[in-house]
C-alpha cells in the first residue's frame, strides 16, 4: 500500500500561504544560473550556501498585520524576533503543512536550508516516516526539485558540512537534545578548529520546531537561537507561548469541518463499591529533613463518601484521616516510608509501590475494559471489511510487565494483560454475530512495542536513546498494520507513545492502567483523531465510519470535564454554555445612594431583621415514617461495572455527548466486612442508638447488609435523613432577634466584575438598584426583564447572596424582593423558580424554600411568593 496525500484541502493551503505571504516583497527564486549576489535569496561564500533575506523586519511586520488580519488572529504590534506560530489540531496534518511549506519557499523564493527540531526521539520518527512516505508526492508537485534529507548523528560530521555546501533543498532533522549542551559533540571544537554546529549557523536555516510547548526553557531557547536562524517557524496543537501567530486551526473548527474522527468515551466505573479499603498512592514528597507521601483515601462526608487527597508521615493513621472510616480501622497506620524504592508499607503488611492502588476492584474493571474493547472492534471490523478499511486498537499500560514477564534466565512469557485479553478475544469471537472473522490464530492478533534491552522489553519515558528500537519499528510498519492481511489488530504499547505515533486506523483507544492515567486527554486522543486510509491508501471523509471510541478507565463525565478542562487551559476558551472573551466584563455598580433612596428603604426596613429558629418533632414519628421510607428504598445489590457508551461532539456550547450504548455486570460475589452500624449511622444523623435499633430492627431490609454493607448504610442514612429533615420543617418556629439587623452594606458587595453573557442591562434605572443584574438562570433574566417592561412593578432588586436565612438544612438565599402596586402598594419577597411542582425541585432546595416562606411569616406587611413568572403576582 502507498499512503495518498490530497494537495487541495483548503485549509492546508491556507495554513501553508500564511507563511509564504510573511515575506512577501523578497526577491522570487532566480534559476540557478541566474546568481545575484546582492539581492538573491541565496548568498554564497567559502562556508557554502546559505539563505539569504534582503526585506527589513518592518516589511515582514507589515506582511504579518495583513496575515493576521485576514486570518482574523489579534494583530502583533512589534516584532522584535522573527518567530512565527502555527496552531493546527492534533490529525489536521501539520507535519505536512510544514514539509509542504519548506517547497513551497524553495518555489516562490529560492530559500534551500531548513532545519526542523523535534523535542523527542518519537516525534523524531515520525518526522522521518512523513519525509519518506511524501519524498513522491512533493516530487510530482514540485516538478522534482533537488533535495535530501537526513537525520543528525554526532558521529557524522560530514553530513552537517554537506549541508552547508550543497545546492540542493536540505532538510535536516535534529533533536533538541543533540545540540542544546556544551558538551554535544555538535559544539566542540574538531581537530580542524571548526565546531560542527558552525556549518549549520553559517547557512542562516529555516528552523521548523515541531511541538515547541516542550522547548521553552532557557537553556533550549538559547540553543535554537544559536542556530544562527533566519527565522523561526512554531508548529503545535498546543503551544505554551504564541509567538506572532500567524494561522490557527482549533478542536472546534476541526470537528466541525469533519477533519479528525467524532468521538465516543465508553467510560467504565465501579458502581457504589466503597466497601474495600481504597488506597491510592500517588507520590512522594521528600525534603531534606523529612519524606512524606500523597494518597488518595475514601473519607467520611457530612453525607456520604468522598475521594480525598491527603498527605502522610510515618506514623499516621489511615482510620484517623478518613474521618473514622470503619474499613480502615485494622493496620493502616503508615509503618515507612522508603524514599529509594519509592514505596510506603502499613502496619498490616501492605506494601504499595508509587502509582499503585488497592481496593477499587482494578482488575475486574480492567478485564471489562478489555471486554468492550473487543467488542467494538469486532463490530467495527464486520462493518468495514467490505469497505477496505483494517481495524486497528491500541492499548496504553503504564507497566510492561502486566503485557510481558521474564523470568530469571530472559525468557518470555505473557503478561497477565495478555492473556486476560486473549481469553476474552477467543470467547468473544466465537458469538453468532462475529464468527465470520475468527480467521487468525490468536497470538498474530495481538503484540506489544516496547523497547528493548538486551532483548528484553522495559519500561521507558519516550525519550531516552533505548526508545529508538519501539519508534523505528512502528513508523517504519505504518503500512504494513494498514493492510487488512496482517493479522495484527490490537496493540499494547507503554504510555510513553502518547507523542509521534500516528497511525490513521486507529478506531479503539483503550487506557488500561492499574491508576488512572495522568496523560493529557488530548495526548491520549491524538494517536486516534486522524481520517483513516482504506487499503487503496485513500482518505475517508465519511463521519459515519470515522468515530473513536475511547474505552476510559473513568466515568464519561470524568473524561469529558477533564477534556473540557484541558481545551479551556490550551485556547483561553470557556465551554459552559456559551463561548467567553475574557476581556468582555463589566463591573456592576449602585446607581442609588441607598440612605435615601424611598422605594428601597420601604421594604428593606421591612425584611432586615435577623430570625433564629426552633425545631419541634416526636421520636415516634421519626421512627415510623422512617421506617416505611427504608422499606420502600431500592434493593441493594452486588456492585455493578457499568458502561456507557457517548457520541461526544465539540460545539459552541462546550463538549456534549448522546448516549448510544448502555451496559452492566455485577462484580464476583465477596464477603465484605461489616462496619460499626450504629457508629456509622450516628456519624452521619445527629440520632440516639436506640432510634436507631428501633429503625432497622422493624424494617424488613437489614439482611440486605451482607451484599453491599456501604450501598445499605448510604441507603439507610439517605431515608432517615430525608424524614428527619421534612419533620424539623414541619416543626420548625422563626422569632425576630431583637437589635440584629442585616447591614445595607451587603449591596456594596455586589459590586462585582463579571461577564457580560451573565448579565441583563438595566434601561430603566429608576426601578433598580445596579445599571446591571447578575442572574444565574434564563428564567432570573426573564424575571428581570419582565420587572423592568410590567408597569405595575414600581421597584425590585435582587438580594445580596449574603442575606442569608438560617436552616436547620443550611442557609437559604431568596432571590428578589419586589414593590407591587396594583390597587394597593404591595411589598414581595420572591423565589423564582422554572417549576412550582415541588417534586421537580430538589428536596433540600424545596424544604429550605418552605422555611424562608416559615421566616417571612413574622413579618407583617409582606408577602412570600415562590413563583414561575410576574403573571403569578396577580
Amino acid at each position: 500500500m502507498k499512503l495518498k496525500f490530497d494537495s487541495n484541502q483548503q485549509f492546508q493551503l491556507n495554513a501553508i500561504k500564511s507563511t509564504i505571504d510573511l515575506f512577501e516583497g523578497q526577491p522570487l527564486k532566480r534559476g540557478d544560473f541566474e546568481i545575484n549576489f546582492d539581492e538573491g535569496s541565496l548568498k554564497f561564500d567559502y562556508t557554502g550556501i546559505g539563505n539569504n533575506l534582503i526585506i527589513n523586519k518592518d516589511q515582514i511586520l507589515k506582511n504579518l498585520k495583513n496575515i493576521q488580519s485576514l486570518n482574523n488572529i489579534s494583530q502583533s504590534d512589534t516584532i522584535d524576533t522573527l518567530n512565527f506560530s502555527v496552531e493546527m489540531e492534533t490529525g489536521t496534518g501539520k507535519t505536512y503543512v510544514y514539509l509542504r511549506t519548506i517547497y513551497e519557499l524553495n518555489k516562490v523564493y529560492g530559500f534551500k536550508k531548513f532545519i526542523i527540531v523535534v523535542p523527542s526521539i518519537a516525534i523524531r520518527e515520525g518526522v522521518i516516516k512523513n519525509l519518506r512516505i511524501t519524498s513522491e508526492h512533493f516530487k510530482d508537485l514540485y516538478s522534482n526539485p533537488p533535495s535530501n534529507y537526513n537525520i543528525f548523528d554526532p558521529k557524522k560530521k560530514s553530513i552537517l558540512k554537506n549541508f552547508a555546501i550543497n545546492n540542493a533543498i536540505q532538510i535536516l532533522v535534529i533533536n533538541i537534545d543533540s545540540f542544546s549542551k556544551d558538551i554535544n559533540l555538535i559544539n566542540r571544537e574538531g581537530e580542524d578548529g571548526i565546531k560542527p554546529i558552525e556549518y549549520l549557523q553559517s547557512t542562516n536555516p529555516f528552523v521548523i520546531i515541531d511541538e515547541p510547548q516542550n522547548m521553552e526553557t532557557e537553556l533550549r531557547r538559547k540553543a535554537i537561537n544559536n542556530l544562527n536562524p533566519l527565522c523561526t517557524l512554531r508548529y503545535s496543537a498546543t503551544h505554551k507561548n504564541h509567538y506572532n501567530l500567524i494561522y490557527k486551526i482549533d478542536p472546534i473548527q476541526a470537528y466541525d469541518l469533519g477533519l479528525v474522527k467524532q468521538i465516543e468515551v465508553d467510560g467504565i466505573d465501579s458502581d457504589k463499591d466503597h466497601n474495600s479499603a481504597f488506597i491510592k498512592f500517588e507520590k512522594l514528597n521528600r525534603t531534606k529533613t523529612k519524606i512524606s507521601a500523597v494518597l488518595k483515601i475514601f473519607v467520611n462526608d457530612l453525607t456520604s463518601i468522598k475521594q480525598k487527597t491527603i498527605k502522610v508521615s510515618i506514623g499516621e493513621d489511615l482510620y484517623i484521616l478518613s474521618n473514622k472510616r470503619e474499613i480502615y480501622k485494622t493496620g493502616f497506620i503508615i509503618n515507612s516510608i522508603d524514599a529509594i524504592e519509592n514505596k510506603i508499607e502499613f502496619a498490616n503488611g501492605l506494601i504499595l509501590k508509587k502509582g499503585d492502588s488497592q481496593g477499587v476492584l482494578n482488575e475486574e474493571i480492567i478485564k471489562y475494559q478489555i471486554q468492550r474493547t473487543v467488542e467494538i472492534h469486532l463490530k467495527k471490523e464486520k462493518k468495514y471489511k467490505d469497505l477496505g478499511i483494517k481495524v486497528l486498537s491500541l492499548f496504553f499500560i503504564d507497566k510492561v510487565s502486566n503485557y510481558r514477564v521474564y523470568d530469571s534466565e530472559g525468557i518470555a512469557s505473557k503478561g497477565k494483560y495478555a492473556l486476560w485479553f486473549e481469553e476474552i478475544y477467543k470467547k468473544t469471537v466465537k458469538k453468532d454475530d462475529f464468527k465470520e472473522l475468527d480467521v487468525y490464530k490468536i497470538d498474530e492478533l495481538h503484540n506489544g512495542y516496547f523497547s528493548q534491552d538486551r532483548g528484553k522489553i522495559k519500561d521507558t519515558s519516550g525519550n531516552t536513546v533505548a526508545d529508538k528500537d519501539t519508534y523505528s519499528l512502528i513508523m517504519k510498519n505504518k503500512e504494513r498494520l494498514l493492510d487488512q492481511n496482517e493479522p495484527l489488530r490490537f496493540i499494547f504499547t507503554h504510555s510513553a507513545l502518547r507523542e509521534g505515533w500516528d497511525n490513521p486506523n486507529v478506531f479503539q483507544i483503550c487506557t488500561l492502567n492499574e491508576t488512572h492515567s495522568d496523560l493529557k486527554k488530548r495526548q491520549e486522543l491524538g494517536r486516534g483523531l486522524r481520517l483513516p486510509v482504506n487499503h487503496y491508501g485513500e482518505r475517508i471523509f465519511d463521519k459515519n465510519i470515522n468515530l473513536l471510541s475511547v474505552i476510559a478507565n473513568q466515568t464519561y463525565a470524568d473524561f469529558s470535564n477533564q477534556l473540557q478542562r484541558e481545551i479551556e487551559d490550551d485556547y483561553g476558551i470557556n465551554f459552559e454554555n456559551r463561548i467567553k472573551n475574557a476581556r468582555q466584563k463589566k463591573q456592576i455598580k449602585l446607581t442609588k445612594n441607598l440612605e435615601n433612596c424611598k422605594e428601597f428603604l420601604n421594604i428593606w426596613n421591612i425584611i432586615k431583621t435577623k430570625s433564629s429558629y426552633q425545631v419541634k418533632y416526636s421520636t415516634d414519628d421519626l421512627i415510623k415514617k422512617s421506617i416505611v421510607r427504608i422499606n420502600e428504598m431500592p434493593a441493594v445489590s452486588s456492585p455493578l461495572l457499568t458502561s456507557e457508551t457517548y457520541k461526544v461532539k465539540y460545539s459552541k456550547k462546550g463538549i456534549e455527548g448522546n448516549l448510544t450504548d448502555i451496559r452492566r455486570k455485577k462484580t464476583d460475589k465477596k464477603k465484605y466486612t461489616i462496619p460499626d452500624v450504629y457508629s456509622y449511622i450516628q456519624n452521619k444523623i445527629n440520632i440516639t442508638r436506640e432510634t436507631i435499633y428501633q429503625i432497622l430492627t422493624k424494617s424488613n431490609r437489614f439482611n440486605e447488609l451482607e451484599i453491599n454493607p456501604q450501598m445499605f448504610l448510604d441507603n439507610v442514612v439517605n431515608s432517615i435523613n430525608n424524614v428527619l429533615n421534612q419533620l424539623m420543617v414541619d416543626g420548625i418556629k422563626y422569632e425576630k432577634i431583637n437589635n440584629e439587623e442585616y447591614k445595607m452594606k451587603l449591596f456594596k458587595d455586589e459590586e462585582i466584575e463579571t461577564y457580560l453573557s451573565n448579565l441583563f442591562q438595566v434601561t430603566d434605572k429608576k426601578k433598580t438598584l445596579y445599571d446591571y443584574i447578575n442572574f444565574d438562570s434564563g428564567i432570573e433574566y426573564e424575571f428581570a426583564k419582565d420587572c423592568e417592561l410590567d408597569e405595575s412593578v414600581k421597584f425590585y432588586f435582587k438580594l445580596p447572596k449574603r442575606f442569608k436565612i438560617p436552616t436547620p438544612l443550611g442557609n437559604y438565599v431568596p432571590d428578589w424582593a419586589v414593590v407591587f402596586e396594583n390597587d394597593n402598594k404591595i411589598y414581595f419577597i420572591i423565589e423564582t423558580k422554572s417549576s412550582l411542582d415541588s417534586n421537580l425541585i430538589r428536596n433540600i432546595e424545596e424544604l429550605k424554600i418552605k422555611c424562608g416562606s416559615k421566616h417571612f411569616a413574622e413579618f407583617k406587611d409582606l408577602e412570600y411568593r415562590k413563583i414561575t413568572n410576574i403573571k403569578d403576582l396577580y
